[in-house]
């Protein structure tokens, strides 16, 4: 658990777009699982350009040791990618990637940890393919994704800045989802 016994949740996502369909996605599962009590933090696209990983070089810049250091301290992970090409973003796979610093650790890469999911995509096709690709990741990586996660069609559900959608059923999803990944991480506290 993180210091001062406070459970942490962290969001990692999003594009380089700012104000991103797929961050705005993340937020609303973060906002949710604040709700629950956790302590939460957002990394989103475009601090996640990063050199691509190599376990070759041991130093990493200020972003990457920001990003391990926030995943070392979480008790639960969301991970939102959008879907291009029916896969998700290399940018959340290279962050994905840096788990890999965390092999040595009391809490080996994801171990233990509730990891929701979703992808959001110009299509159907997208979202799934991406929404599995995800949770693959996050099995190999020892986390638990949740039991729901999100497959988003961006050409029928827009998101807007106050919080929202246009489709309430993918605000319910993403609600979920952090609520999700709050309560296991609150369990796991106790």
């Amino acid at each position: 658990m993180t210091s001062a016994n406070k459970v942490k949740v962290l969001g990692i996502g999003g594009s380089l777009r700012e104000g991103s369909q797929s961050e705005r996605a993340l937020r609303i599962a973060l906002a949710a699982a604040e709700e629950r009590g956790v302590v939460t933090e957002l990394i989103p696209g475009p601090e996640l350009v990063l050199p691509f990983y190599d376990t070759a070089i041991p130093e990493r810049d200020e972003r990457a040791r920001k990003l391990i250091e926030g995943i070392r301290q979480a008790d639960g992970l969301i991970v939102v990618s959008p879907g291009y090409h029916g896969g998700l973003s290399g940018l959340v796979k290279n962050a994905l990637d840096y788990v890999e610093d965390l092999r040595e650790d009391t809490r080996p890469y994801l171990d233990g940890r509730a990891v929701g999911l979703a992808a959001v995509a110009y299509g159907w096709q997208a979202a799934v393919t991406t929404l599995e690709q995800l949770r693959t990741i996050t099995h190999a990586l020892r986390g638990w994704s949740t039991p729901l996660g999100g497959s988003i069609n961006s050409a029928e559900t827009k998101f807007d800045e106050a919080g929202g959608a246009s489709d309430e059923k993918s605000v319910r999803t993403l609600r979920l989802i952090g609520e999700q990944v709050a309560e296991h991480a609150l369990l796991r506290a106790r």
